[in-house]
C-alpha cells in the first residue's frame, strides 16, 4: 500500500492521480481513501479523462468534508423536530469537556465473580482515542463496579433455543432503573457517557438482544443518544459444569472494548463516511481516529457552536428590548462584545480552513454568550418584569374573595392601622399591614370626610373553614394613593 507522505496542514486534502495501470491499488478499486488527509484516485486514458478523474477526486472530497449530513446532525438541535430524523440527534452536544464511566453491573455475584482488567484496556484502546479527540474537549475517565444492579426488564425465555432475550421495545426501559444505581451524573459538570457491561443473572442465562426484525445482535450490545451504551456479556456455559459457584468470569476486554469505542465513535458524531463505488477506506490506526475525521468533527462542532451562541444572543436581545427599565452592567456588555468578536473570529478561520482555531474562538463564543445571558443581574428581571412589580395593586375586582375600601380616619374595623400607614400629608404613602378581622359578613361603611389623601386599601382573605361558623380571617392590606375620581364606598355585605 502507499506509503503516507508529509503531514498535510489541518483542513487541507491532498488527492493523488495515478496511472490507468498502476499497481498501487487492486485492478477492481478507482481510489483508496487514507488514515491521513491523502487520497489516490485511477487515472484513466479516455477523452473525457479530465471530466471522469475531476468526477472522482469530487466524491473522494466529498466523502472525506462535511457532508450534509453531519452539518444535519451538528444543528439538529437548532432545525424543528420533523426537519430530521432521531438518528440526526444521536451525537453529543458540543462541550468543553465530556466525562466517560465505564461499569460493570453483576447481579448475581453468588454465581459469577467477575473480574476485568479497565485500567488496562482504557489505557491501551480508550485513551490513545480520546488523545487524538483532545482538540474538540477535555476528557475524564472512571470506572465502577455495582453488584445486584438489575435491568429492570424481564427478558422473555425461547424455549427452542433455551435463551433469554429483550426486544427491541424492550431496550428503553431498560436504561432508568440502571441509571438510578450508577450516580455518576449527579455532580457532573460536563455530559456524562456511561458505558455498561452487565453480565446477566444465571437465572436469565445466556440473554440476548434481537432487533427489529427478531434477530439476535451481533455484537449483544445497544446503545442510547447522548448517553452511552450497554453490553450484554454471558458466561460460557462450560464454565458452570467444571467449578462450583461463583463461576470465575475473566472478560474479554478486547472484545468489549471493540463495541465501546465503535458506540463512542458514534455518540461523538463520527460515522462511517459514505464511499464512492470502487473505492477503498483505510481504516483508522492505533488511535481508532483518522486525521482527516477530526477535521470533520472540528468542523461541525465550530458550525454548531457558532449557532448556538448566535441563537443565545439573538434571545438575549429580543429579551432586553421587552423590559424598558434594564441596566446594562459593564460586565454583561463585555461578555456581549466578546461573544460577538469571537463569532467574527471563528467564521473568519473557518473560511480560511484553520479548524483547530476556528473551534477554540467558536468555544469562546458559546462561553461569553451564556455568560451574559445567565448574569445574576438580568436573571430576577426575568421573574419580576415592570408589568408585574404593581400588579397587587390595580388588581382589585369587587368579588367575594376581594374588596375595595376607602379609609377614613386611622381605623378599619374597629382595628387601629400604624401610622406609617396614613401620612398626616398629601404625601405618596406605600406600606402593608397585616390586621385581624372578624369575617366578611361585619365590614363597616368607610366613608371620607375630605381627608387630605385618597387612600385604596386591597383586602385580600382566605376563611379558615365554613362561613356559618364565626371562622377567623387575615386581611392582606396594602396603602396606595389613588385620585379623588376614584372614590367610591362599600357598604355592609
Amino acid at each position: 500500500m502507499l506509503d503516507e507522505p508529509q503531514e498535510q496542514a489541518e483542513g487541507s486534502l491532498t488527492v493523488y492521480v495515478i496511472s490507468e495501470h498502476s499497481s498501487l491499488l487492486p485492478q477492481d478499486m478507482m481510489s483508496y481513501i487514507g488514515p491521513k488527509r491523502t487520497a489516490v484516485v485511477r487515472g484513466i486514458m479516455h477523452r473525457e479523462a479530465f471530466n471522469i478523474i475531476g468526477r472522482r477526486i469530487v466524491q473522494v472530497a466529498q466523502a472525506m468534508s462535511l457532508t450534509e449530513d453531519v452539518l444535519a446532525a451538528a444543528l439538529a438541535d437548532h432545525l424543528p423536530e420533523d426537519k430530521w430524523s432521531a438518528e440526526k440527534r444521536r451525537p453529543l452536544k458540543s462541550s468543553l469537556g465530556y466525562e466517560i464511566t465505564f461499569s460493570l453491573l453483576n447481579p448475581d455475584p453468588k454465581s459469577h465473580d467477575v473480574h476485568w482488567d479497565i485500567e488496562g484496556a482504557v489505557r491501551r484502546y480508550v485513551q490513545p482515542f480520546l488523545n487524538a479527540l483532545s482538540a474538540a474537549g477535555n476528557f475524564s475517565v472512571d470506572s465502577q463496579i455495582l453488584y445486584y444492579a438489575m435491568l429492570g426488564v424481564n427478558p422473555r425465555f425461547d424455549s427452542a433455543s433455551s435463551s433469554y432475550y429483550l426486544d427491541m421495545h424492550n431496550l428503553p426501559h431498560v436504561i432508568n432503573p440502571v441509571e438510578s444505581r450508577l450516580g455518576s451524573s449527579a455532580a457532573s459538570l460536563y455530559p456524562v457517557l456511561n458505558f455498561l457491561l452487565y453480565v446477566p443473572e444465571l437465572a436469565h442465562s445466556p440473554l440476548y438482544i434481537q432487533d427489529k426484525d427478531g434477530a439476535p445482535v451481533a455484537t449483544n450490545a445497544f446503545h442510547s443518544p447522548r448517553w452511552g451504551g450497554i453490553m450484554v456479556y454471558n458466561v460460557d456455559s462450560k464454565a458452570y459444569n467444571a467449578s462450583a459457584l461463583p463461576v470465575r468470569v475473566e472478560v474479554d476486554m478486547v472484545r468489549v472494548m471493540e463495541v465501546f469505542l465503535a458506540q463512542l465513535r458514534l455518540l461523538f458524531g463520527i460515522a462511517q463516511p459514505q464511499v464512492p463505488p470502487k473505492c477503498l477506506l483505510s481504516g483508522p490506526k492505533s488511535e481508532g481516529l483518522m486525521t482527516w475525521e477530526l477535521d470533520r468533527l472540528l468542523w461541525a462542532r465550530s458550525v454548531e457552536n457558532l449557532a448556538t451562541a448566535t441563537t443565545t444572543l439573538t434571545s438575549l436581545a429580543q429579551l432586553l428590548g421587552k423590559i424598558s427599565n434594564i441596566v446594562i452592567k459593564d460586565d454583561v456588555a463585555s461578555e456581549v462584545y466578546r461573544a460577538v468578536a469571537a463569532i467574527q473570529k471563528s467564521a473568519e478561520e473557518l473560511a480560511s480552513g484553520h479548524l483547530a482555531s476556528a473551534f477554540v474562538a467558536s468555544q469562546e463564543a458559546v462561553t461569553s454568550s451564556e455568560r451574559a445571558f445567565f448574569d445574576p443581574s438580568l436573571l430576577h428581571l426575568l421573574y419580576f418584569p415592570d408589568d408585574q412589580k404593581f400588579d397587587c395593586l390595580f388588581f382589585c375586582p369587587i368579588s367575594q374573595h376581594s374588596t375595595l375600601v376607602h379609609l377614613r380616619g386611622g381605623s378599619i374595623m374597629g382595628k387601629p392601622l400604624p401610622s406609617t400607614l396614613l401620612p398626616n400629608s398629601c404625601g405618596r404613602a406605600l406600606a402593608s399591614a397585616v390586621i385581624k378581622g372578624p369575617g366578611i359578613g361585619h365590614l363597616w361603611e368607610l366613608l371620607p370626610h375630605s381627608p387630605p389623601s385618597w387612600l385604596a386599601l386591597s383586602v385580600g382573605y382566605s376563611l379558615m373553614g365554613v362561613q356559618e361558623v364565626a371562622a377567623q380571617m387575615w386581611c392582606s392590606v396594602c396603602v396606595v394613593e389613588v385620585p379623588a375620581s376614584s372614590r367610591f364606598g362599600i357598604k355592609q355585605l
